[in-house]
């Protein structure tokens, strides 16, 4: 797969917490993820960001993210009602989103695949393993997985 089409694509990350933020962004970098990243530090950015609005607007909508990393445990408005609202809007209804939480309840799991999660991911408590975590989500979701098209 030609490089610059992978780099091309954006990768959204949902996290409030900075140092998960950072791990993230090193863990990538590490697996040489040229995506631009770009950090919505609650679900109200992040739905800004995916809508066009707010600190947003203007934003070219026609172009989405390839994945949404999407924390649940969020300020203002938690990751399961993001996950909610891009699934009713046909512009985001089929972007992959992938859940990556620190959550251990069984409840969110459930939640989250009843919401139209394409995947759930415990982090994991230390950087190696969550390093190898962020290879495999990398190899398959930004190079084996074919994305949906654009919504028209």
């Amino acid at each position: 797969m030609d490089r610059e089409y992978i780099r091309d694509k954006v990768i959204l990350l949902v996290e409030d917490n900075p140092d998960d933020q950072l791990l993230t962004l090193r863990a990538l970098k590490k697996h040489n993820v040229m995506n631009e990243v770009v950090i919505a530090n609650d679900g109200a950015e992040a739905l800004d960001y995916l809508f066009g609005t707010g600190a947003y607007a203007g934003r070219d909508t026609s172009v989405m993210p390839q994945l949404v990393l999407l924390d649940l445990k969020l300020p203002k408005i938690d990751g399961l009602e993001v996950l909610r609202r891009m699934r009713s809007d046909d512009r985001t209804r089929l972007l992959p989103v992938v859940v990556l939480t620190s959550s251990r309840e069984q409840q969110d799991l459930v939640d989250s695949y009843g919401l139209g999660a394409n995947s759930y991911v415990r982090k994991p408590i230390n950087f190696e393993q969550f390093t190898r975590a962020v290879e495999q989500l990398k190899l398959y979701w930004l190079v084996l997985n074919e994305a949906p098209p654009p919504a028209p």
